[in-house]
């Protein structure tokens, strides 16, 4: 009898692991560690958005509206990643938003509203999210700039039912829309002032306060030139439906100069989105078009026959998503990463990871796994970029999340996204809850990205492309964690902790 022990393996080559029939999330596998012969700081995390967007780096805002809008799209490009604008609006609205992250070089957070000398600012909503409404003679972006009216100044009135020109401030000192921070800061070092304004075309684009400068400057560096097109603006992307009005949304943005569009669907194989793939690309050839979502290789080849050139990924994965329990559809994240990833690859179409983002080590699974960039919804909100005011709750300080398959979202008009936009009856796939503050995108994610770099760096891979090479060639390790090995690697066993700050 041979008693010669069986040759020893570590852990299990990926497509054995994920053709077992389990449906794994991120958090059920992990990665065994390879050999390191480089530092962090060496691993490049430069990816693509789809086959003509490159990102140098591979972060993505979820189109939500409690997530994306001008001030998340402006600082996800100076970050080197990209935005996608939330269709939850009006045509023209959403086209708006877009133009202002673009008609701008600095992440700042105002959200530019405009009103004519003649107008009454009523209430303090009037303001919406900015701290100044802007004066032209048209009341639009493409009037002559008269002057300004700052919040403050409003809400100091004894009379607040005079007209705008009663009361409005003369406009500051200009700058192109196109100037750093450091031509920024010249300007009022120049002119001793407060405020300047930017324009493009000899229209107004936006105010930047001198507060607002140093607020971007006290934050960790950002990447150089940021994501930026040909046009020498911020890359933005934005969803939109597959209905039919949605060609007359996508005309809009198209004119607003967006980079690219994601076909906002919760199930993306269907004759809709099929439709409308080959439609964007007969009328816009030079516009990327980005599928979904999908979860497995058969929706995933229909949406690439049609021309898709990008994949987003999710089922019911996202924190505040329900699909899989409402609708008994879906799969696990890492599975369907990892599934959708091996064919798109072969047709050079990069994928999205959609959801179940929580932590810097779901970033490193989920781009590990063949995703080339990932798409966070809940991790980025509650920062000062996304939508929506504080409030205090339960002692602490948040910003309302929402699904978007929630009945409060639907009634804004995201119900088309599960193809329920013309039901009598609403059915809920998502909820409405609050985030706690995370301060801001332009802080937490440089730190976010370096954890990557550091998770990158165990695995022996010194960029995505090796990443994706590794794990293909069987060299990159996984292993299934029970309940107890997950419990084991957080943290356990204490009385207390200091929580990290990001």
């Amino acid at each position: 009898m041979d008693f010669t022990p069986p040759p020893l393996e570590d852990g299990f080559a990926a497509e054995k692991l994920f053709n077992s029939g389990f449906s794994y999330t991120y958090d059920d596998l992990i990665f065994l560690p390879h050999y390191i012969d480089f530092a962090a700081d060496d691993v490049n995390l430069s990816s693509r958005l789809s086959r003509n967007i490159p990102l140098s780096t591979p972060f993505v805002a979820s189109p939500m509206d409690t997530v994306s809008e001008s001030a998340m799209a402006s600082a996800m490009a100076a970050l080197g990643g990209i935005a996608i604008v939330h269709p939850n609006n009006t045509p023209s609205r959403q086209a708006s938003i877009v133009r202002a992250a673009k008609s701008r070089r600095v992440p700042i957070l105002s959200e530019p509203v405009f009103a004519s000398p003649s107008d009454v600012i009523e209430s303090e909503e009037d303001f919406a999210s900015s701290p100044f409404i802007l004066v032209t003679e048209s009341g639009t972006s493409t009037g002559k700039f008269l002057g300004f009216v700052s919040k403050t100044n409003w809400s100091n009135l004894n009379d607040k039912g005079i007209r705008v020109s009663d009361y409005m401030e003369a406009p500051p000192s200009v700058v192109p829309w196109s100037s750093d921070l450091a031509k920024i800061e010249e300007e009022f070092e120049k002119k001793n002032g407060n405020v300047v304004a930017l324009v493009k075309d000899e229209e107004v684009v936006d105010l930047v306060t001198k507060e607002e400068v140093e607020r971007v400057r006290g934050y960790p560096k950002l990447v150089t030139g940021g994501s930026v097109g040909a046009d020498g603006e911020w890359l933005v992307g934005a969803a939109i439906g597959t209905r039919e009005q949605d060609k007359e949304r996508l005309e809009h943005l198209v004119k607003a100069g967006v980079n690219a569009v994601v076909l906002d669907s919760s199930q993306g194989n269907s004759i809709y989105q099929l439709e409308m793939i080959k439609y964007v690309k007969k009328v816009y050839p030079e516009l990327d078009v980005i599928g979904g979502n999908v979860v497995t290789i058969y929706q995933a080849e229909n949406l690439i026959n049609a021309g898709v050139d990008g994949l987003r990924v999710g089922m019911g994965s996202g924190s505040i998503c329900t699909t899989q329990e409402v609708c008994a559809v879906g799969r696990g994240q890492g599975t369907a990463v990892y599934k959708v990833s091996s064919i798109a690859y072969k047709s050079g179409v990069p994928v999205i990871a959609d959801g179940g983002i929580s932590n810097s080590g779901h970033i490193v699974k989920a781009l590990s796994l063949g995703a080339s960039t990932v798409m966070m919804g809940s991790f980025l909100a509650g920062s000062l970029e996304a939508p929506g005011a504080y409030v205090y709750q339960n002692g602490q300080r948040v910003k309302k999340y929402r699904g978007m398959g929630s009945l409060e979202a639907m009634t804004q008009g995201s119900d088309q996204r599960y193809l329920g936009d013309t039901a009598k009856l609403k059915i809920a796939q998502g909820v409405v809850g609050a985030v706690k503050d995370k301060g801001s995108v332009l802080k937490f994610i440089p730190y976010t990205l370096q954890a990557v770099r550091q998770g990158f760096q165990d695995i022996g891979a010194n960029s995505l492309q090796s990443a994706h090479d590794l794990l293909r060639s069987r060299v990159l390790r996984l292993e299934v964690r029970t309940g107890a090995a997950q419990v084991e690697g957080g943290i356990h066993g204490l009385e207390s902790y200091e929580k990290k700050p990001f």
